[in-house]
């Protein structure tokens, strides 16, 4: 799989999309289609749960990429606040949209980023309050 994957990111066109997604892909390697865990590979090799991100960090398995992206809370917490204001507004976020992005994260930071500050921030905000619904 791993050998599939790199044909991806060397080709210019496939390689903005997997180079990012690849490494969340290989920290769950462990984990088969349902869910459960195995130790080897389709081949019986076995498998290589180990990332490499396009900034460099290189992290191993699951708890890896969980410690990795607590190091990164903020950064965690405005892509989690950025896609949940997609589904939100019902259309991709523009660059007009992210000083309302940055007043929800700093409004929420004190209260240590809780789930429904996020929420309460994005239907409060300007762009969800004047955004138009298809009818």
């Amino acid at each position: 799989m791993r050998e599939r994957l790199e044909q991806h990111r060397e080709n210019p066109v496939c390689a903005a999309c997997h180079a990012p997604m690849d490494p969340l892909g290989f920290a769950l390697e462990h984990f088969d289609a349902i869910g459960k865990w195995r130790a080897t590979g389709e081949g019986g090799d076995p498998i290589d749960a180990s990332g490499v991100f396009p900034d460099g960090t290189e992290f191993e398995g699951l708890a890896g990429l969980k410690a990795m992206l607590l190091s990164r809370d903020e950064q965690f917490v405005q892509t989690v606040l950025e896609k949940l204001a997609t589904y939100a507004l019902g259309r991709g976020l523009e660059h007009y949209d992210m000083p309302a992005v940055r007043r929800i994260l700093r409004e929420a930071a004190p209260g240590d980023y809780r789930w429904s500050d996020l929420v309460l921030g994005i239907v409060e905000s300007t762009p969800f309050q004047l955004r138009r619904s298809e009818s």
